[in-house]
């Protein structure tokens, strides 16, 4: 986001820092009343001075605890209800801890506990005067959040869909480990053509997937438009991911139902990859009206 819509001087401060590693960023968008519609956020950031007080509440925040800089979705403009009254804020905070995770004056969390995906702590956040410095003002010009946000959709559509890709490979190499070393009847269960089956179109899936979401980021890499096929590898992936987690579970019969197992954690990371970066409903969407304006 910072690199195409920074300032000259934000990308100088931040990008080489975020490439190091030194800066850990998290984004701050989603609210409790809003999820795919981000359009209608009211969280609202006021100017007074050379600094934005922000207030508001925020949530399914991922990491923010240890993050140092929030890419912060806030409406700048009360008097416009649509995306236009949206800016973008690089926020800076203090990096928190297990004691005192938000130290940063106006700002507090609750840790949000969830069935997958356990290691990235995902918390819900209340602002109450927060202040940030004017001139973190995504782009220096005021109503362009949204429009900025919407340009690295395509990037995080097609990242999640190989995220996806990851975790259907892990279900898939989990399965295929154990039908070879279950033994029933006298044979390993992949003797077995139902199991076998569902191993070949494990396979098969994955790569469909794999070589989709390769073309898309091509596509991105080209700097040609690309929100059909990344919503198509995201929706194409994220569905393979949980067929191919359930699929592993079956084949391990009530073991993988077992927590000692690795393939139920696989199956529990596997669901949200349909919902977060983009729900598959809104994936169809996009995908519908790129082929319903005729400009697929």
């Amino acid at each position: 986001m910072i690199l195409g819509s920074g300032t000259t001087e934000q990308k100088e401060k931040w990008l080489p820092k975020l490439a190091s590693g030194e800066v850990l960023p998290t984004a701050v968008f989603t609210e409790p009343n809003t999820g795919s519609d981000l359009a209608s956020i009211k969280t609202r950031a006021v100017r007074e001075g050379d600094v934005y007080k922000v207030y508001g509440n925020k949530t399914w925040i991922t990491h923010p605890v240890r993050a140092d800089l929030m890419t912060l979705l806030v409406r700048t403009n009360p008097k416009e209800t649509g995306h236009r009254g949206l800016s973008m804020l690089l926020a800076e905070k203090p990096r928190g801890d297990d004691k005192i995770p938000f130290p940063a004056k106006g700002m507090s969390g609750t840790e949000i506990e969830v069935l997958g995906y356990r290691g990235m702590k995902e918390y819900e956040i209340a602002f109450d005067g927060f202040e940030v410095k004017a001139e973190n003002l995504l782009g220096g010009v005021e109503g362009l959040g949204f429009k900025q946000l919407m340009q690295t959709f395509e990037s995080a559509r097609i990242q999640t869909a190989a995220r996806a890709i990851g975790v259907a490979q892990a279900a898939m190499e989990q399965a295929l480990g154990y039908a070879q070393a279950r033994v029933q009847f006298g044979v390993p269960i992949v003797s077995f053509p139902r199991v076998a089956d569902k191993l070949a179109m494990m396979a098969a899936e994955i790569m469909t997937a794999r070589q989709l979401t390769y073309f898309a980021a091509r596509e991105k890499d080209s700097g040609r438009r690309c929100d059909l096929e990344a919503g198509m590898a995201k929706l194409l992936a994220a569905r393979i991911a949980w067929a191919n987690a359930d699929n592993a579970v079956q084949i391990h019969g009530g073991n993988g139902f077992a927590l000692e197992f690795p393939v139920s954690r696989i199956l529990c990371d596997a669901r949200i990859l349909n919902i977060f970066e983009g729900a598959a409903e809104i994936q169809a969407q996009v995908i519908a009206r790129r082929l319903l304006d005729g400009t697929n």
